[in-house]
């Protein structure tokens, strides 16, 4: 199993245009699962910072969300936004879970 956390803080008046964003890939995905693929994502209490958080079965799975238009649309515009900090990439390693991948 693959499992990522991103991580970055938007400003204030990027806020709901992230999530609106954030909101179109994630019913694309409703319609057109990625099979071995679970993608979340979240916002700290502040409701600027923003963390995702994607499993996948493996990198190749992993690797699908790249190949979603809107995925990538999402990603150049939170780039264009200027980010108060930007996304930082971590590798999550499994310790155990309670649920099966998809």
């Amino acid at each position: 199993m693959k499992a990522v956390r991103v991580q970055y803080t938007v400003r204030s008046e990027y806020v709901e245009t992230n999530k609106a964003n954030i909101k179109k890939v994630m019913d694309v995905l409703k319609a057109n699962p990625i099979r071995g693929m679970q993608y979340a994502s979240f916002t700290l209490d502040d409701g600027q910072t923003f963390v995702h958080i994607n499993m996948a079965e493996d990198q190749e799975t992993l690797d699908k969300l790249q190949e979603v238009e809107e995925f990538n649309d999402f990603r150049s515009q939170l780039k264009a936004s200027g980010p108060v900090s930007p996304p930082q990439s971590e590798n999550l390693n499994l310790v155990a879970a309670g649920f099966e991948l998809s």
